[in-house]
């Protein structure tokens, strides 16, 4: 995922040798008292030593024994409103970043700034879902791990979008519609049983639960961030 570069091997190279020339001349200086015959030993040594690190260096760059390649993957958090899917994909990406892994987080809410005709239909669900899904498979093609949290209640849909990715986990945060409902800061629950919107999962649309997802979790028992403990410490196999 990161390639060493010749500049980046030279500055490693001047300042490891800049530290090891240093402690050659000191001792040759404390062992002879000679400060010419300190500066000439230091000298060769940092040239010769510099070239041949510079190649071992190289060298191994070349060499792939030892090195794992890591399959981007597609990591896709369904679950109902409230099920703390945004949270926990967010703490998950911010990991893979801590790893020096190029993650992006795309999220049910940010991701309608790209696709603003979307409406609430199951149709219009499906469609969305499906075009987000290409998306992410874009990215995965081009070494991105993408952390997708949708509500996504169609089976469908998301089947559509595992069929388009190489790597698709599946993750289900089977959040009790109960405990969902005490995070719901907008009153979509309440709303939607009075009918003020409509096509809300749980309501007065299915949610159709994953049938066999990579992992199912719920924030009412563990909390967000064990939750997403839990979530990165699957995605650990893959890589």
């Amino acid at each position: 995922m990161y390639k060493e570069t010749s500049v980046r091997s030279v500055m490693k190279t001047i300042s490891w040798r800049f530290l090891a020339t240093l402690t050659t001349f000191s001792l040759v200086w404390i062992f002879t008292g000679k400060i010419d015959t300190a500066l000439t030993v230091g000298g060769l040594e940092v040239i010769i030593k510099m070239i041949i690190y510079f190649f071992h260096e190289r060298g191994w760059n070349r060499i792939k024994w030892g090195r794992k390649h890591i399959e981007p993957f597609v990591v896709w958090i369904t679950g109902l409103s409230g099920s703390g899917k945004t949270e926990v994909a967010r703490i998950v990406t911010e990991k893979l970043r801590e790893m020096k892994i190029n993650a992006d987080h795309l999220d049910g809410e940010t991701i309608r700034d790209i696709f603003p005709r979307t409406g609430f239909s199951r149709d219009e669900v499906t469609r969305h879902i499906e075009r987000v899904g290409l998306l992410a498979s874009r990215l995965e093609k081009n070494g991105v791990f993408v952390v997708a949290s949708f509500i996504s209640p169609f089976s469908e849909s998301r089947e559509f979008v595992r069929s388009l990715c190489n790597n698709f986990i599946e993750i289900h945060l089977a959040t009790p519609m109960e405990y969902c409902e005490k995070l719901d800061h907008n009153n979509l629950y309440s709303r939607a049983r009075a009918g003020e919107i409509r096509n809300l999962a749980g309501v007065d649309v299915e949610y159709e639960a994953p049938e066999d997802p990579d992992l199912i979790l719920d924030i009412s028992r563990d909390g967000i961030e064990q939750t997403a403990r839990k979530v990165n410490f699957y995605l650990k196999k893959f890589m």
